[in-house]
């Protein structure tokens, strides 16, 4: 027989635990103890407190922001599990005192309170800047779309929901009827029985959503987009500040997670979530945030006089944002669409990536519309044979390029020497009636003044901009991926936006702390 340790599970032991030993200086839980009891004015918070003369105790935001901070950097949202954490986890037992607060009490410290969260995230980065994170040389900003506590199946236009609402109406009056009759002509049969409570769930099922869809388009109007056109975009009615957005992964239901990221040390200076999808219209928002927090803290009165540079990408590009950049004099590079088009280290991408296609069958080069004479301003088209073609028709085509085109005639091109090099059909020359000679359209050249659009691209264009623009992914993207892939942030839990958003700034205060760990003070 193997001779083993003995060991007996029902023997009692006396074990003393110091928390704060438990908090290991350089470690994340050591930092965020340090920042919230020495650092940070959590005086923002009381307000939401009116128990000084009666009323039960409560618990210290300090204690909550210490939890909840470190549950997210485990990538824990969960009120449920970060009570259970309280109750089975040492380091949360030694960030919350050996306090257990109930799951309830959690969720209402993030949900109810987004502006002091806000603060709290202004507090964080002026730390940074005081610590020498932030270099206020370049400001780099994109967006996360993720999706949130909102079901797709719940989205529409108000047309579409009352659709839907008919349907469902239609739908109860059918099992209505068809549950009378059963219970009619099988009332003494108890087989049916457990039939009719189905029958009799999926009804109140179906009145419960009729209700849901009727309460709302009762309660609300039209949601309307920000683009030109002002067209009605899809409502939710479970949250309908969200948004349907299209992402690589499908479409989803959910919020756009804006960060604005500065290079020194990727810190998080400014966290916003947008109900929508498309980003252009969010970039105003961003920038004049970021201006007002760096006056509020103390660092600038205007950043972007002092020499920040800011990029985005394409999603953010539009004359109106190229217009706002120009007029408020910032130091911005976001390109347009067909910014790689432009650029030669570009041009043997697409070929490269091209699958291969099957050889097709060679054809006879016909003589291009480039070799004919062309005047645009008396509108007169030669060919190369020196014959007058006829003007037929000025038009636009399916890209807006206004085009004129020409023909010439049948009895030109019937005995033409160059016939058959520069006709598809030259048999059509012999065919009067429903034939004709070549045909050759061109382009008239655009006529207009200078946009801000084409002011950016010679920027973005220029070796300065293409050198700045290489930056932007190094700076902003690794933010998405840690708070994304190692804090595990793949969905928003709340509704509404200013509660996405406080949920958001957590998470990319959490990113912050990091840095201030790793780079600042702490870590000397």
């Amino acid at each position: 027989m193997p001779n083993f340790i003995p060991y007996n599970p029902n023997q009692d032991a006396f074990i003393a635990i110091n928390f704060l030993d438990q908090l290991q200086q350089g470690t994340f839980e050591h930092a965020i103890h340090y920042l919230v009891e020495h650092k940070l004015d959590l005086s923002v918070f009381y307000s939401a407190y009116n128990n000084d003369k009666v009323g039960r105790r409560a618990y210290d935001p300090a204690i909550l922001l210490k939890i909840i901070l470190f549950a997210y950097s485990k990538g824990i949202t969960s009120s449920r599990e970060i009570q259970w954490c309280c109750e089975k986890n040492v380091i949360f037992k030694a960030l919350s005192c050996d306090k257990v607060p109930h799951f309830t009490t959690i969720a209402d410290f993030v949900s109810s309170q987004p502006e002091a969260i806000e603060q709290l995230f202004e507090q964080i980065v002026l730390i940074c800047y005081q610590q020498g994170l932030i270099g206020n040389e370049l400001f780099a900003i994109d967006g996360c779309k993720m999706p949130s506590n909102a079901a797709k199946e719940w989205s529409g236009t108000h047309q579409e929901l009352e659709r839907k609402r008919d349907k469902i109406k239609r739908q109860i009056s059918h099992l209505m009827n068809k549950h009378e009759q059963t219970d009619w002509l099988q009332k003494d049969k108890s087989a049916l029985l457990q039939q009719q409570q189905r029958a009799e769930q999926t009804i109140e099922t179906l009145n419960n959503s009729f209700n849901k869809i009727d309460e709302f388009l009762k309660i609300s109007s039209p949601r309307i987009g920000n683009g030109k056109q002002k067209k009605e975009v899809k409502s939710n009615i479970t949250d309908n500040e969200s948004a349907k957005m299209t992402t690589s992964k499908g479409t989803i239901q959910g919020y756009n997670g804006l960060a604005a990221v500065d290079k020194k040390h990727q810190i998080v200076i400014d966290a916003q979530a947008f109900g929508e999808g498309q980003e252009h219209h969010s970039l105003q928002p961003v920038l004049e945030s970021i201006k007002s927090r760096f006056k509020n803290v103390g660092i600038s009165d205007d950043i972007y006089q002092q020499g920040a540079i800011v990029t985005a990408d394409t999603g953010f590009a539009n004359e109106a944002n190229m217009k706002y950049l120009h007029d408020n004099n910032i130091d911005g590079y976001i390109p347009d669409n067909q910014f790689r088009s432009r650029d030669p280290k570009f041009q043997d991408q697409k070929e490269n990536h091209k699958k291969p296609k099957r050889p097709k069958q060679k054809k006879e080069t016909k003589i291009p519309s480039s070799e004919f004479t062309f005047d645009p301003v008396k509108l007169t088209c030669h060919c190369p044979a020196g014959e007058s073609l006829s003007f037929k028709v000025q038009k636009k085509d399916n890209q807006g390029n206004e085009k004129v085109f020409f023909r010439g005639r049948a009895t030109q091109c019937r005995s033409c020497h160059l016939k058959k090099s520069c006709m598809e059909n030259p048999s059509a020359a012999n065919d009067s009636k429903h034939g004709g000679g070549r045909q050759v359209s061109f382009i008239l050249a655009k006529r207009r003044t200078p946009n801000y659009t084409d002011w950016m691209k010679h920027r973005i264009d220029s070796e300065k901009g293409k050198t700045i623009y290489s930056h932007r992914m190094s700076v902003v993207e690794p933010v998405f991926g840690n708070i994304g892939t190692n804090k595990g942030l793949i969905r928003f839990s709340l509704r509404g936006k200013k509660k996405v958003q406080g949920q958001w700034q957590l998470f990319c205060m959490v990113h912050n702390i990091e840095k201030l760990n790793n780079y600042g003070e702490m870590a000397a």
